[in-house]
């Protein structure tokens, strides 16, 4: 049984077409990235699966039960962190998180919120009052919350936007322990050095669609092979390789490129064409491309 099974769900707002037929279905004990530009689709999707938000036609279901017709259990199931911050200022760090597992009927909770602060490095803020707390104090709060009642499912919209390096850090380790316990973890972001480092499997969405949607690393070697990164001492990339720029606001900033190449062999001929052009290179690296260069690749329509 899927750990999520999204079948076919469709969303509009007026004319706006937030998602337009998305399938995917997210194994149990899976890393899975779901990644896209503003207004793909993402937050949409992620509120139907959480129940903040109902599809206009097709079905969700969270290890099998309905997020429509049984959504109690599907919840119960499910650990969201938001992408605002949302709080409630007049309660401390841990009168929050006790709030939050009595919504889930959970007694006696307290050593695995002792857990939780302690992983979050949240311990010595745990008789803070919300309110006081920094930014990134907060989201680690928002982090703790949906996972006080242990759930099988924990969703991640975009939980390290604009936070510090130590959290970041801080709460990878602890989801990556989770993921590796068994939980099934669902991760945006915007990050995509992140999803490349975490994801086993990546989903691409671009307006309301599912573009792409594989291993992370059979989507870097299929789409965008490696990269032949050339600086040049002197002259100018020739016209004719300019179509294999992976970035093209190399092409403005000049005298460093990023080209695609599908093999080795492909090399040769490339040097070849710069000699001819008489440009003089200074340093040359050839490396393999990561999962910014396949999405911006998808993004812009090149394959």
């Amino acid at each position: 049984m899927a750990a999520i099974q999204i079948n076919n769900v469709e969303k509009s707002y007026r004319s706006l077409k937030a998602l337009n037929g998305i399938s995917l279905s997210i194994e149990e004990g899976e890393f899975f990235g779901l990644l896209g530009p503003n207004g793909a689709g993402k937050t949409t999707l992620i509120s139907i699966i959480a129940g903040l938000n109902r599809a206009d036609s097709g079905t969700v279901t969270v290890h099998g039960h309905d997020v429509v017709s049984d959504y109690r259990q599907a919840r119960k199931l499910l650990g969201v962190v938001p992408q605002e911050l949302v709080f409630d200022p007049f309660f401390t760090v841990r009168e929050t998180l006790r709030m939050q597992s009595g919504y889930y009927g959970l007694k006696n909770n307290d050593p695995w919120i002792d857990e939780v602060m302690h992983h979050l490095d949240l311990t010595n803020k745990a008789d803070a009052n919300m309110r006081a707390l920094s930014g990134g104090m907060k989201r680690r709060v928002l982090v703790a919350q949906a996972l006080v009642h242990k759930p099988p499912v924990i969703v991640l919209d975009e939980p390290t936007a604009g936070v510090d390096v130590e959290l970041r850090q801080t709460l990878w380790k602890f989801i990556s322990r989770l993921n590796r316990e068994g939980h099934t973890v669902v991760l945006t972001t915007h990050y995509l050095e992140e999803a490349q480092a975490l994801c086993n499997r990546v989903a691409m969405l671009k307006a309301g669609q599912v573009v792409a949607l594989d291993s992370t690393s059979a989507l870097i070697k299929r789409i965008s092979g490696s990269q032949l990164v050339v600086q040049l001492a002197s002259g100018s990339l020739p016209d004719e390789l300019k179509d294999l720029i992976s970035h093209p606001e190399e092409l403005v900033l000049g005298n460093k490129y990023t080209l695609r190449v599908n093999e080795y062999k492909d090399v040769e001929p490339i040097l070849a064409k710069l000699r001819m052009s008489g440009a003089v290179i200074e340093d040359m690296q050839l490396q393999q491309a990561d999962l910014e260069d396949v999405f911006i690749q998808i993004m812009e329509g090149e394959k």
